[in-house]
């Protein structure tokens, strides 16, 4: 089969397509016949070597998000040849996702839904879990609650606009002009354009925050929150400093580090299925133009995934 590895860190260059042998599922695993695979930004931190080594050092195979087909299992009940599924598998180990095959445990693995492509379902599990596990799990969004969605065109944040408003929320969202119209498409309530004006100033009486820009912005959400609501940031460090600041002010600070949940991953082929989920792809690229991928992943500012395909 053909995997995509790297010797070194740098650059999208160092990404090369290299033939290896086929791995073998261990028992409660099953071979995946990939079919795309999804891209996250982690990916290209870890490629430059900008992210604590989650992987070690090179050589290694990147990522996580595959949709595929079942080619055999060993010693699991729950998927058959032949069945179309995806997910996330072993986050945050290895997961060896940039390959033509893939050995995944079953249990981090759905069956794909019928509404969405192979592309679409590799473009979820990253973004969806991360949204859904800070959205409903760990902030317990609930109809009527007020909820800012910061990057709501980015991977996590187009989705998390949708489970929000799917939870019966009022989604507010930040994002740059040019994403204005699809963020309103995704259900948004109210778009800040962050170009234009400050959301702290532009919104308060906040529930619940999820950041997914990360830099100060964790710190400057405090402004908006109204009492006992709650930030959860998908990118910020959790300092001791920021949760005593939130907790003085009697707020709530969360960090979510996104796990492979198949109870959450069941979740969002429900939304799928009652046509309350989507998920965006901005561009895809033929396997062997990872690089040009990365490069376009590198600069940022995307509009849902990007997602390589196999055949």
């Amino acid at each position: 089969m053909r995997v995509i590895t790297q010797e070194t860190f740098g650059g999208p260059e160092v990404l090369t397509v290299v033939e290896a042998p086929a791995p073998e599922p261990l028992p409660t695993e099953v071979l995946v016949r990939v079919e795309a695979i999804g891209l996250n930004p982690l990916e290209a931190l870890l490629r430059a070597g900008e992210f604590p080594p989650l992987l070690g050092p090179p050589p290694f195979v990147l990522g996580w998000d595959i949709s595929g087909v079942v080619e055999e299992g060993s010693l699991t009940y729950r998927f058959r040849p032949g069945d179309e599924v995806f997910g996330m598998p072993l986050f945050p180990r290895a997961g060896n996702a940039y390959a033509e095959v893939v050995a995944a445990p079953a249990l981090h693995l759905a069956r794909k839904p019928a509404a969405l492509s192979h592309v679409e379902a590799a473009a979820l599990p990253v973004v969806g879990l991360t949204a859904w596990q800070g959205l409903v799990d760990l902030a317990g969004v609930s109809e009527g609650d007020r909820v800012l969605v910061h990057g709501g065109g980015g991977g996590v944040g187009h989705v998390a606009v949708q489970i929000a408003k799917a939870l019966g929320a009022h989604v507010v969202a930040t994002a740059g002009r040019s994403k204005r119209e699809f963020v309103e498409g995704l259900g948004a309530d109210e778009v800040i354009d962050y170009t234009a004006a400050d959301f702290t100033t532009a919104v308060r009486g906040i529930d619940v925050v999820l950041d997914t820009i990360g830099g100060d912005t964790a710190e400057r959400s405090l402004h908006v929150l109204r009492p006992g609501g709650h930030l959860v940031t998908a990118v910020a460090e959790e300092s001791a400093g920021l949760v005593a600041e939130y907790g003085a002010a009697g707020m709530r600070f969360s960090r979510i580090a996104v796990d492979p949940d198949p109870v959450a991953l069941r979740g969002l082929v429900d939304l799928v299925e009652r046509d309350r989920l989507r998920v965006h792809v901005q561009e895809t690229f033929p396997f062997e133009r990872v690089a040009d991928a990365h490069r376009l992943l590198d600069g940022g500012h995307l509009r849902g995934k990007l997602v390589l395909t196999v055949r």
